[in-house]
């Protein structure tokens, strides 16, 4: 109930703000009156979604619209909030000096000013339209990421190897096949010579897949083949089950989906890669997230194998790399996470900036990240959850390059 009533404190509040700024810069009627009643829609439509939200389903297309509305509504109507509470400061220190000087005869606060008002409207814009275009372009915006890795100790046959790796589909969260079909053909015209996925298939259940299948079936086998690994979201772990039973169910039937779509999916274990009789290792553990199911077993998927040994982990959350895998002395030469999506919402611009709200919760969120010779690449991800959109932080397909040697400054 607490948190209902802070929810409906701080919808009054934004509201009372942005619609002064309106006030301040139109005075006709029909237009605020229609702006009254369309945000009054609109907060009944939202307050009525959250509160049918079911725990035994999870999130749906309806959650999804309606925290993308959720952010398209009031990311704009707090920007106004903020820019129209900075004058309110300024018009109450004017009006405490005006009563110190003894300027009593005009009323304590100014009036609103009509420039401060349009400022803050045009400021909003600029989320509004980045939110609203992440929701319909941004989402589907697929990325060709390319990288290449030095390695000394490379075996002389996967010199120039290449990998593609996806990560983070959520199927249950598409809403367009033709953009899905576009994004397998990217996939394909990559020709590299193994493709990993990193996990989380679906959002939580296994059906949400069953539309998509044929479609990512149509990922070509590539020369090494394709392999994968689970995500936090793969163990139904965010909804209310009516038995264990049921949980059970649904996740041998999304570990069974990477069958379905010619994946081979490592459960804490490693096969070995091989070209022309050299062998490199490629390990899979299952979800471990500092702050998430900590399913994965580094020293069972790894067993058998030796610091010499050539590493390429799969470990959806990056986080793993952090607390464990990075100083290991079985030394992973090469770790491919995903999990953060970039939060879906940043700002990068080659050599000049990379930031995201995610950047204080992982160390390793976006990109290429390196410590005493040992990488990991966090995969923006190809899919979205929660918001449907992304701004800024494109889906992405990573293809990576490993060459022998040492990079050359």
């Amino acid at each position: 109930m607490f948190r209902w009533i802070l929810f409906f404190v701080f919808v009054i509040l934004v509201e009372v703000y942005a619609f002064q700024a309106i006030r301040t810069v139109t005075r006709l009627r029909w237009v605020l009156y229609a702006y009254q009643i369309i945000s009054f829609i609109i907060i009944m439509y939202i307050a009525y979604s959250f509160t049918q939200f079911d725990r035994s389903v999870g999130q749906n297309k309806q959650t999804l619209f309606t925290f993308g509305l959720l952010l398209l509504t009031y990311v704009p109507k707090m920007v106004i909030a903020i820019v129209m509470f900075g004058e309110d400061i300024v018009r109450f220190f004017f009006g405490v000096m005006r009563e110190f000087l003894g300027n009593s005869n005009e009323s304590f606060l100014i009036e609103r000013r009509k420039f401060v008002s349009q400022a803050a409207l045009g400021l909003a814009a600029i989320p509004f339209v980045s939110l609203l275009y992440g929701m319909t372009k941004g989402k589907y915006n697929f990325q060709v990421r390319k990288k290449t890795l030095y390695f000394a100790d490379l075996p002389e046959s996967f010199d120039g190897m290449t990998i593609t790796q996806i990560s983070d589909v959520h199927s249950g969260s598409f809403d367009n096949p033709d953009e899905i079909s576009h994004a397998i053909d990217l996939i394909n015209q990559q020709k590299s010579d193994i493709i990993l996925f990193t996990g989380d298939i679906v959002n939580t259940h296994a059906e949400e897949m069953h539309p998509w299948i044929e479609t990512f079936k149509r990922i070509e086998n590539p020369p090494l083949g394709k392999f994968s690994v689970l995500g936090n979201h793969d163990y139904g772990e965010y909804v209310t089950w009516p038995t264990n039973k049921d949980k059970e169910d649904n996740f041998n039937a999304i570990k069974d989906l990477h069958r379905q779509i010619d994946f081979k999916l490592l459960l804490n274990e490693h096969v070995k890669l091989e070209r022309n009789g050299q062998q490199i290792a490629l390990v899979g553990v299952e979800n471990w997230g500092h702050n998430f199911k900590k399913a994965g077993d580094l020293g069972k998927a790894s067993k058998g194998l030796t610091p010499e040994d050539f590493k390429i982990l799969m470990s959806h959350d990056p986080s793993h790399w952090e607390m464990e895998v990075k100083q290991s002395h079985n030394n992973y030469h090469l770790t491919l996470s995903g999990h953060t999506h970039g939060l879906q919402f940043g700002i990068e611009i080659p050599g000049l900036i990379k930031w995201s709200p995610v950047q204080y919760v992982y160390k390793q969120w976006a990109g290429l990240y390196e410590h005493l010779g040992r990488y990991v690449y966090v995969n923006r991800g190809f899919g979205f959850h929660a918001y449907p959109g992304r701004v800024g932080i494109w889906p992405e397909i990573t293809v990576l390059e490993l060459k022998k040697g040492e990079k050359i400054a």
